[in-house]
């Protein structure tokens, strides 16, 4: 009970409806319990997750002016500020968690991804040894010092190097092997020598059996059952887990196993990784008739983008805008964890740049998102459901491929649409062979029975394609000289 004789609230039933999805639910019980302030850190958390970053930082704010000698609420404000892109603020509270005494490794990751988000990419460098300086085998500093290298290099022998220094010392240490062998497959390796750096020389658990069933899937499908079966094994029940072994039985053309997966797994009814596995179960099945994910015609749209106020016309402003993105194009070479091959990713998200061009693409875009929700309406499919007629972006970036550069297939597993937006194509698109093309409904990995592209879109400068986040989507090789550039983004419901 609280002071005042009202009971406080439920700790398990908070982390109950917090676990099922029930964000607003668990945010408004801990907004009228008694002792609300205390629970600001918590509220915070949740106001992010639902997207409220406003109001989380208003509550950042107020925990650093109530414990003014305090690092870690220097610490919580600066990790928020990043998170909204505030990238040169994150650093200023950072800072002064040092001078109060805060020396955390997490500390110093808040930082440097401050400086990153600022293009010092030296600064940021040094920022991530100092975090794993403090925190030896640190992995998600270390991967994102990797990475950092990786793109500003192309050099995977130099990128991979602050790891294997790391595994030297703690070889036993599962998850440095499969970051290990994360960045092994981002930069070149064959998935033989990635499953080799996840098996040789280490114990097992479900992680490690996990990522090698995901290496095996490539080349022995054997052996990638049954890494996925000791995966299940060690973690029983865990989505994730159970997800791999869905795909593989789906590459063995095992239906039955995967529709008993499918019916009696406990995951999220929006969750984009299993309703990507879905389409494709219905696709080597035959299911016709109904609602089907993959409705290309009802679910993949383009639209040309508006001309923003302050251009004569379309063209011009596409002009301007490439040469906007062309200067943030700066690094070597794609990142880690994405589909892109053979070109680069913004390493900082588009929604952070004051340049007049970048800026108006957000109110250009604008127009075409809102009629395709309005197109898309209501219903009981998976996509329609969510629709409650306002949006949000969640994550905006520019990718340029080089030549014989391509996304490989994949889906969006934190988006409801996903979208390409098309700024300067090469001269190979319009050829005949549909290079630069986009493709969707084929999966990234073979299946019993052949599974290509089922619908394409074509590129055209200004273009915006949009579809559900779920959907396969990869990009076909192109050749010649020229570079292709795009924008994309990921839109949400509000």
């Amino acid at each position: 009970m609280s002071h005042d004789g009202r009971p406080n609230p439920d700790r398990a039933a908070i982390d109950g409806l917090i676990a099922a999805g029930r964000l607003d639910e668990a945010l408004a019980a801990l907004q009228a319990g008694p002792n609300a302030a205390e629970t600001r850190p918590m509220q915070a958390d949740l106001l992010k997750r639902l997207g409220r970053l406003d109001e989380a930082l208003a509550l950042r704010v107020a925990q650093v002016e109530a414990r003014p000698a305090s690092s870690v609420s220097e610490h919580n404000l600066a990790a928020l500020l990043g998170d909204m892109r505030r990238y040169a603020e994150a650093e200023a509270a950072v800072r002064r968690a040092f001078a109060k005494g805060g020396n955390a490794p997490e500390t110093w990751l808040v930082m440097a991804r401050a400086l990153a988000g600022q293009e010092r990419h030296d600064d940021a460098e040094q920022a991530y040894r100092q975090a794993v300086a403090r925190r030896p085998a640190y992995a998600e500093a270390l991967r994102e010092l990797a990475q950092l290298i990786w793109m500003r290099t192309a050099d995977a022998a130099l990128a991979l190097s602050p790891v294997r220094e790391e595994l030297d010392r703690t070889p036993g240490d599962s998850g440095l092997r499969r970051l290990m062998a994360l960045l092994m497959e981002y930069m070149g390796s064959t998935p033989r020598e990635v499953l080799s750096a996840l098996v040789e020389g280490g114990a097992r658990d479900a992680g490690i059996d996990l990522a090698a069933a995901s290496a095996a899937l490539s080349f022995d499908l054997d052996l990638a059952l049954q890494y996925a079966e000791a995966a299940v094994a060690g973690a029983p029940g865990h989505p994730v887990v159970v997800l791999k072994l869905a795909e593989i039985r789906l590459a063995r053309g095992e239906l039955d196993h995967v529709a008993a997966l499918l019916a009696q797994t406990v995951r999220a009814a929006d969750d984009q990784n299993w309703l990507s596995l879905q389409a494709t179960y219905e696709r080597l099945a035959g299911v016709t008739g109904g609602a089907r994910l993959n409705d290309y015609d009802a679910f993949v749209q383009g639209a040309m983008i508006d001309t923003p106020e302050g251009w004569s016309d379309l063209t011009a402003y596409l002009k301007d805008l490439a040469v906007a993105l062309r200067r943030l194009h700066t690094l070597k070479t794609h990142p880690v964890g994405q589909s892109l091959r053979h070109g680069t990713q913004t390493p900082v998200d588009l929604r952070s740049s004051d340049d007049p061009a970048i800026r108006a693409f957000f109110v250009a875009i604008d127009g075409p998102i809102k009629g395709y929700i309005a197109r898309l309406g209501a219903g009981d499919d998976p996509l329609r459901r969510r629709n409650t007629g306002a949006y949000r972006l969640s994550g905006c970036w520019s990718v340029q491929l080089a030549p014989n550069g391509y996304h490989a297939p994949h889906v969006h597993p934190e988006g409801w649409l996903s979208s390409a937006c098309y700024i300067d194509l090469p001269a190979a698109v319009d050829a005949g062979g549909r290079e630069g093309w986009i493709g969707f409904g084929a999966p990234p990995f073979d299946c019993a029975a052949p599974t290509p592209p089922e619908h394409f879109e074509k590129p055209e400068p200004g273009k915006l394609v949009l579809f559900p986040s779920y959907m396969w989507h990869g990009t076909v090789p192109f050749t010649g000289q020229q570079t292709r550039l795009t924008i994309a983004f990921d839109v949400v419901p509000a």
